[in-house]
């Protein structure tokens, strides 16, 4: 006999008889001799009307107020669930998030899971009734006992907490489509149900608004290795296993805030090989990488920094041993990208460094903590060691800096984030039992992602020393504004006897206003420039372990883009994902060239239910 928690999403649970229909599914689920929890959703759109509801009565409405209103909407759900499970004969009884036990952080709209008190949930469990658990909710600490909601995604989020406590065998999400596909199949109809993918894989495409799985429940799933499948609500077929690796026997005390950095990681075997002063058309770095790829030369971070007058910079790092053909690539190709209009200034000049180190920190409890990131940066600037590039995912901050500095800023931030040295082969690769979810090869590009709610700001003229960006990254904490990608330009002005870089990056298009009006406020005590917003912007992100070692992924990704006429913007890479800055016209059109590119659509077309 298993023990299940299984969530239902607003659209399985939107109406009488859809409800009834997830009853016959758990009625069945518990006849075959396995122990139930079930989490749901608010009723359809039941959320979106009481948040309109609360509009109308007040333009800001209360934090505090909007939890107690929320909160309401899953406890219809569970009463009507748990009456259709009685009328079939099965013994249920609904719980809300306080019954339950589920202990949250005093921070309405989006609190994070302190732990879940299961002595209740068992004590029904092991008397045969269905649990019938209001997802999104959960109540703070017993002294206030006031009513939290976890934020979007948060039913997600409380299904795999609650598998978690209780060492569920699994987990299941039902939801309105089959699976995981390969990418949104409203945007491209023949996007590929997968049987498989890694929790980092799956990471990092929920956190670019691929919506089957919140990127909270898969950092749970992850850091406590529950086994987690996504199903369709509408048929019996067996859905997508999201792998996690084994579990390291975490506390469930503290399940959601617990460390949120895993690993120290370094490479010293690394250079630089920059490209200043490309033509900012599209096609250029489809050229550059192409002839890369077929040169078989394996890059590993990619950026390209934000256009300064009609052209940008690209640099990115390869090993040490392969540097003198990188280095013959890219001069080569130089001339041939030379702007015709103005050769003179417009030249392309490669910039070759060598003596770098890439020092990382990884873990799934970065995401949505805009503080991890700063720390990373102001741990760097206490121990005198200067950025040189940045490079951003959901579970990794990669930053390179001069090789001498590297065994400094490695001791530091194995200080600052409490992580025990390892032996030096573990940290310089990355965890290989992560990467692949099959013993047989993958995909190279496992999904496509498209996010169209960012927005970009970029500083000119950032003071190029150690702490710039530790204060830059800081404010924005304090404002909890989170960052995505985040390009430092390779090119550098000395300035009134000052370097200088520009630097962007991009976050929540909700956050954009606020955040420009903040960093213009210290432009001028912190002594950088102008702070431009751009809000049309789109991101399209590639993502699959299988890329790792692969020559002439990025050039693929590139090519297509060019050949629709889609000029890049950003490039920000990491070990398993790709991405690029685009018009935001241009995004959808982007995602269907990529998706298309690396042949991922299926013979079957999927059609979501409304």
């Amino acid at each position: 006999m298993a023990l299940i928690v299984q969530k239902y999403g607003g659209t399985s649970v939107g109406s009488v008889e859809r409800i009834q229909a997830v009853a016959q599914r758990v009625y069945k689920t518990v006849k075959a001799g396995n122990s139930l929890v079930v989490v749901v959703s608010a009723m359809g759109k039941t959320t979106d009307g009481l948040v309109k509801l609360a509009t109308e009565i007040s333009p800001n409405p209360n934090r505090r107020e909007m939890d107690m209103l929320l909160s309401t909407g899953e406890q219809v759900t569970i009463a009507l669930l748990s009456m259709a499970l009685q009328e079939l004969g099965q013994p249920a009884i609904s719980m809300t998030g306080a019954q339950v036990g589920i202990v949250t952080e005093a921070e309405h709209s989006r609190a994070r899971i302190l732990h879940i008190e299961t002595t209740r949930l068992n004590r029904y469990i092991n008397e045969g009734k269905v649990v019938v658990v209001a997802g999104f909710q959960g109540t703070s600490s017993a002294g206030e006992m006031e009513i939290t909601t976890l934020g979007r995604g948060g039913s997600d989020t409380s299904a795999v907490a609650i598998a978690a406590a209780l060492r569920a065998n699994f987990c299941e999400i039902y939801t309105d489509v089959p699976g995981i596909l390969t990418t949104d199949p409203r945007l491209v109809a023949e996007a590929q149900l997968m049987d498989a993918i890694t929790c980092n894989e799956m990471l990092e495409l929920a956190s670019l608004g691929a919506k089957v799985l919140h990127p909270r429940a898969v950092e749970i799933a992850r850091n406590y290795g529950v086994p987690l499948v996504v199903r369709s609500s509408w048929t019996d077929d067996p859905g997508t296993w999201v792998i996690s690796p084994k579990p390291q026997g975490r506390s469930l005390i503290n399940l959601e805030i617990a460390r949120p950095v895993d690993h120290v990681e370094f490479d010293t075997d690394q250079a630089k090989v920059a490209l200043l002063r490309v033509p900012d058309k599209p096609g250029v770095a489809a050229r550059l990488f192409g002839e890369i790829s077929r040169q078989k030369v394996d890059v590993d971070l990619i950026i390209q920094s934000i256009h300064e007058g009609n052209s940008n910079d690209i640099a990115f790092t390869v090993t040490t041993p392969i540097l003198k053909r990188a280095e013959a690539v890219t001069a080569a190709i130089a001339p041939a990208l030379r702007s015709q209009s103005n050769p003179k200034f417009d030249e392309a000049e490669v910039m070759v460094e060598h003596n770098i180190a890439k020092v990382s920190i990884a873990g799934a409890g970065m995401i949505g903590r805009p503080g991890v990131a700063a720390k990373m940066f102001a741990t760097l600037a206490e121990a005198g060691v200067n950025i040189q590039m940045i490079s951003t995912s959901e579970v990794k901050v990669s930053c390179v800096v001069n090789a001498a500095e590297c065994d400094r800023a490695v001791t530091a931030l194995r200080t600052a984030f409490e992580i025990e040295a390892k032996s030096k082969g573990e940290l310089l690769t990355p965890n290989s039992s992560l990467l692949t979810p099959h013993s047989s090869p993958t995909p190279p590009v496992r999904g496509v992602a498209l996010d169209l709610n960012q927005a970009r700001l970029a500083i000119r003229q950032l003071p190029d020393r150690p702490g710039m960006a530790a204060k830059l990254f800081g404010l924005l904490a304090q404002h909890n504004i989170s960052v995505d990608m985040i390009i430092q330009s390779q090119r550098c002005r000395v300035i009134n006897a000052v370097p200088r870089r520009d630097i962007a990056f991009t976050v929540s298009r909700l956050d954009g206003e606020n955040a420009r009006e903040m960093l213009t406020q210290v432009a001028a005590e912190l002594g950088w420039g102008e702070v431009v917003l751009d809000s049309a912007i789109a991101k399209v992100s590639i993502v699959g372990a299988g890329m790792v070692g692969q020559p002439g992924v990025a050039a693929k990704m590139f090519e297509a883009l060019a050949q629709q006429q889609i000029n890049i913007q950003m490039i920000a890479t990491s070990e398993i994902k790709i991405s690029c800055v685009v018009a935001q016209e241009q995004g959808v059109k982007a995602l269907q060239a990529i998706h298309a590119a690396f042949e991922l659509a299926g013979s079957e077309k999927f059609v979501v239910p409304a």
